[in-house]
């Protein structure tokens, strides 16, 4: 029997919170770079987890002075990493749209990514697991993690 593997949810919410809140003052303020800085930051967490700085945050600032408490859970990382390089992704092809001066687009895809971070953050409903769970079920190279049991 495989061991139970967990994955602390608080840290993937206060990515999201981030992400969410970043991208809207980029917005607000039109603000191209700090778009091109968040898809950094979730490119680079994508590609080496322990270097996520918005979790990193939450590792060593907000979890030790007890602001936000740990949530950790029956679940598979790989969804959610998948999800972040996603999200990582449309929020770079964002800042490229931006650059290039397709502002409509680019902000577009923008609130695309805030939207599906919400859903997550609020809603507990993460859109890039979902894709990576149905590549699952369809059999796709790489996408060998199946959904955790849940105990009832």
């Amino acid at each position: 029997m495989a061991a139970e593997r967990r994955v602390d949810h608080s840290a993937i919410r206060t990515n999201q919170s981030f992400i969410i809140a970043l991208l809207s003052v980029a917005f607000i303020l039109n603000v191209p770079l700090l778009v091109g800085f968040v898809a950094v930051v979730m490119i680079i967490g994508t590609v080496w987890p322990g270097a996520t700085l918005f979790m990193r945050v939450y590792r060593h600032i907000l979890r030790p002075l007890g602001l936000v408490r740990p949530d950790v859970v029956t679940d598979n990382p790989e969804p959610h990493r998948f999800a972040q390089g996603l999200g990582g992704s449309f929020t770079a092809l964002s800042f490229l749209a931006l650059l290039a001066g397709y502002t409509a687009l680019g902000w577009a895809l923008a609130w695309m990514v805030i939207v599906l971070a919400s859903l997550n953050l609020f809603a507990g409903w993460c859109a890039g697991c979902t894709i990576y769970y149905l590549l699952n079920r369809l059999g796709a190279p790489g996408f060998d993690r199946q959904p955790p049991k849940v105990s009832e």
